[in-house]
């Protein structure tokens, strides 16, 4: 099976397991080959070397917040190899990071959506002679994070999601919930829902679901800007999961990862197959494994099919791209940024954050990546 484009039948080929488990550990090295850097602080003597490349001047980076415990793992084991690179990733979520590429200011993006065409156009004044392209590096879902005292295992859809969320449903023991929850205690308590107050691809995601899979319960559109009613904010997926844990009865969404680090239950997606599916990296695999390649060119940008029915396919996915210019890049940190960039979707990259619950992305996509990085100039 192939990577398919625009919308062609075949979907990604690779089984979701595989995924997951067949990743092999290498490690990345150090200049004089003797350095190895992995997820668990351990390292490999087999494993390759990394080419860390010339001294350069520190990569400065900002953006998507739901990729940001990966980009912390990656920048951290990149460094254990190469001492002499320094990189800055500054979050603020995906419209910020847009934003300060396009200003010049940074050297890539972290966005949680791919760049929109006018987002494309204006990149060219800063990627000189080229334009600002989708690269998919970190891969994720987003859970449906709750704190129900005695709910351990809250399923819900997607109407249902939608309307909480636009304060249509607003009490825990809802008919609709309940309806989905049937041998659950569920409290005759108001809901508490957060959602992002910045500019946040997090949202763009969830919103997109929403508009596939509420039967227009949701009567906006899919974007990185909130628009439903009522609930409160909290700033970046930090944010939303440290008020989820601390508010009882309360309810937002936030990437798999921040679930993890806060201990936080996770609500399973009805979505019309056989049984509820979980939020796990095996099930959004799945999901991940029939994506297909929207961009041209070198722009990798993917298309996700949010209303999976397939059975273990969990259908609340992002992927997160990194933004660069596939020409124009400044010289003085070209050589750090494509050595961290072929770190970063390298079995070893992909198999450290895939131990801190993102998904690695298929063997063929990153192979397109990798190809992709080695081309920028």
């Amino acid at each position: 099976m192939k990577l398919q484009r625009n919308g062609r039948s075949k979907a990604l080929a690779i089984g979701a397991m595989a995924l997951v488990s067949s990743l092999s550990l290498a490690a990345c090295g150090s200049d004089d080959n003797n350095t190895t850097a992995t997820g668990s602080g351990g390292s490999s003597s087999a494993a390759p070397a990394i080419d860390c490349g010339p001294k350069q001047a520190p990569l400065v980076s900002a953006g998507s917040t739901a990729q940001g415990n990966a980009i912390d793992i990656l920048k951290n084991n990149f460094g254990a190899a190469c001492k002499d690179t320094t990189i800055n990733y500054g979050g603020g979520g995906s419209g910020a990071g847009v934003q300060q590429f396009n200003q010049g200011k940074i050297q890539f993006a972290g966005s949680d959506s791919a760049l929109k065409p006018a987002e494309v156009d204006a990149s060219k004044a800063v990627c000189t002679g080229g334009q600002g392209i989708n690269l998919p590096v970190v891969a994720g879902l987003i859970s449906i994070v709750y704190n129900v005292e005695g709910v351990d295992n809250l399923v819900l859809d997607g109407p249902t999601i939608a309307k909480i969320f636009d304060s249509q449903i607003t009490k825990w023991n809802d008919p609709a919930i309940v309806a989905l929850n049937p041998s659950a205690k569920l409290p005759d308590a108001d809901i508490q829902a957060f959602h992002r107050t910045d500019d946040s691809g997090t949202t763009e995601n969830l919103t997109k679901y929403f508009a596939k899979t509420s039967a227009g319960a949701w009567s906006y559109p899919a974007s990185k800007a909130w628009a439903g009613k009522g609930g409160q904010g909290a700033s970046g997926s930090a944010g939303v999961s440290a008020q989820v844990k601390q508010v009882k009865n309360s309810v937002s969404y936030a990437e798999l990862s921040f679930a993890q680090t806060n201990n936080l239950k996770s609500a399973s997606i009805n979505t019309g197959a056989a049984k509820p599916v979980e939020a796990t990296a095996v099930n959004a695999a799945n999901t991940f494994a029939k994506a297909q390649i929207a961009g041209t060119g070198s722009d990798l940008a993917l298309t996700l099919d949010y209303a999976t029915k397939d059975e273990g396919s969990y259908p609340l996915v992002l992927v997160t791209y990194e933004i660069v210019c596939d020409k124009g890049n400044k010289a003085d940190t070209l050589d750090a940024l494509k050595a961290f960039l072929t770190y970063s979707i390298s079995d070893a990259g992909q198999k450290a954050i895939g131990d801190a619950g993102y998904v690695p992305l298929p063997k063929e996509l990153t192979g397109k990546v990798t190809a992709a990085v080695k081309a920028l100039a």
